[in-house]
């Protein structure tokens, strides 16, 4: 019971602070307009990205991008509640990792259904020499339970070998 009401708590924790800041941005900055934070680093801006990570299918047809999209970030979720379901109640990093990036493809899944793209808003970048695509708080979940489960697997990875080698 507490590894769903874990789960639960991130999950909602996640969807409720992505769509709050969503919202909150769609209210008070008019689509394409931005706030200057820092200058030459850091601005918070109002887009809309019709396709996946980065801008990619932005230029497929909306007839047909849009319910490939809600496909896809379906069986994302689908195959995310699955390996939740199998983890062990020990293991708390793996399930904070997943519920994490269930909370993040929710996030964005709910903008698709809504919009028909997703709400980004946080511009970091470097002068002009680097720019990094917008993003949201769904894809921060996303990237940090990635990279907490490929943490988690190089830990994993390394007591093994140490079990392997001491037995």
């Amino acid at each position: 019971m507490k590894k769903y009401l874990f789960i639960v708590s991130v999950l909602l924790s996640v969807i409720v602070l992505d769509q709050l800041t969503k919202l909150a941005i769609c209210r008070t900055l008019p689509l394409h307009h931005q706030i200057e934070v820092s200058r030459n680093f850091f601005h918070i801006v109002h887009i809309r990205n019709p396709g996946i990570a980065f801008g990619l299918l932005t230029d497929a047809g909306s007839r047909y991008r849009i319910p490939l999209l809600i496909l896809i970030s379906g069986v994302a979720v689908f195959i995310i509640v699955y390996f939740l379901s199998q983890i062990k109640d020990g293991s708390r990093l793996q399930l904070l990792c997943f519920s994490l990036l269930l909370g993040g493809a929710a996030g964005n899944l709910i903008d698709r259904f809504r919009f028909g793209a997703v709400v980004d808003f946080i511009d970091l970048h470097w002068y002009s020499s680097f720019h990094w695509p917008a993003f949201n708080v769904a894809d921060s979940a996303i990237t940090i339970g990635i990279c907490l489960l490929a943490l988690d697997m190089l830990l994993d990875t390394k007591n093994k070998k140490q079990r392997h080698a001491a037995g």
